[in-house]
């Protein structure tokens, strides 16, 4: 398999393409394949995630599987706030229980910029963690893909 094979919509985006962009990028984090997910970014990468600081496809990869072994019933949602020529800003928000089933709903804003192959290669990410109660979650599709009927964040209210 080709992991540098190009990833359209390429930039630069319009409206459209942005967030077709960022659709893919949720259908990606919901599946919760790290290997699957990093082929989405350039081989040197770099991230900020909260505290921490990635570079490279390997990093990504051992931080997300780190990730979703602690954040389970991860259900995600990410909406499109702005686009240029590169860049996307995105907000979103997921929700997910800790080991002691404790429920959680993150809410954040990623800034992302792509090379001329579609393929991120900066991604910052400020997340803040809010506990909730089981019965205040919104996210009850099954694991995996967001059906294209649930609302998203602004239907949501959130």
């Amino acid at each position: 398999m080709n992991t540098d094979a190009s990833r359209p919509p390429l930039p630069p985006f319009s409206r459209e393409t942005a967030a077709q962009k960022v659709r893919m990028a949720e259908d990606g984090w919901n599946s919760r394949d790290p290997q699957r997910v990093a082929l989405a970014y350039t081989p040197d990468s770099r991230w900020r995630n909260r505290n921490e600081f990635l570079q490279g496809r390997a990093e990504i990869e051992a931080f997300l599987t780190r990730k979703w072994q602690s954040e389970n019933q991860y259900r995600l949602i990410k909406e499109l706030w702005a686009h240029d020529a590169n860049r996307i800003a995105v907000r979103f928000a997921y929700e997910w229980h800790d080991a002691h089933t404790n429920w959680f709903r993150s809410y954040g804003n990623e800034n992302w910029e792509f090379d001329a192959q579609g393929l991120m290669r900066l991604r910052f990410a400020s997340i803040n963690d809010l506990a909730i109660r089981a019965e205040d979650r919104k996210f009850h599709w099954p694991q995996g893909r967001r059906p294209d009927a649930h609302p998203g964040l602004s239907e949501l209210g959130l």
